[in-house]
């Protein structure tokens, strides 16, 4: 798939992105992470649901197509994305990534913060993430910063993604 000199073609694309929330000092704020809500743990503050993953990928779909970011896209000053799910918002991106003539060959991302701990469902969370986003390859971890940063410290929560994505023939 590479040219002679190493290049990666013109038609394979790579991005780049990452989300950090703090944990909602309101108890009854619902935690979303990686398209399911985990009851157990209090939300995270934001326009949307918060949806850290969700978010995390985004940016690394709309970056690798260079078609901005979730800021410029669904930002705050657009109201009709105010309380959105991070599903919806996938749906969104593949849609603008496919109408530029885009197809997502996989995603990469991780959650970096203590928690909710991903192990149990993490299938479960690997297969919405990829539902939302038309069937497409999705692969996620999970890390603690051994209480190093506002993740270790319990204040919140982050992920960073990686896109790869190509022009179809």
């Amino acid at each position: 798939m590479t040219s002679p000199d190493g290049v990666l073609p013109s038609h394979i694309r790579t991005g780049v992105g990452i989300d950090a929330h703090a944990f909602s000092k309101d108890p009854n704020r619902p935690m979303w992470l990686a398209g399911l809500q985990w009851p157990e743990v209090v939300g995270v503050d934001a326009h949307s649901d918060g949806d850290v993953v969700a978010h995390a990928i985004c940016d690394a779909l709309l970056s690798a197509s260079g078609l901005g970011d979730l800021g410029s896209n669904f930002g705050v000053d657009r109201p009709e994305y105010a309380n959105s799910s991070g599903a919806k918002l996938l749906q969104e991106v593949l849609r603008l990534i496919t109408n530029a003539g885009y197809a997502i060959s996989n995603v990469s991302v991780q959650v970096i913060g203590n928690k909710p701990k991903l192990g149990a469902r993490r299938e479960e969370a690997t297969s919405a993430l990829s539902q939302a986003l038309g069937g497409a390859n999705v692969s996620l971890s999970a890390t603690t910063t051994d209480g190093l940063g506002f993740t270790g410290e319990g204040k919140g929560i982050a992920a960073i993604a990686n896109a790869l994505i190509y022009k179809p023939s």
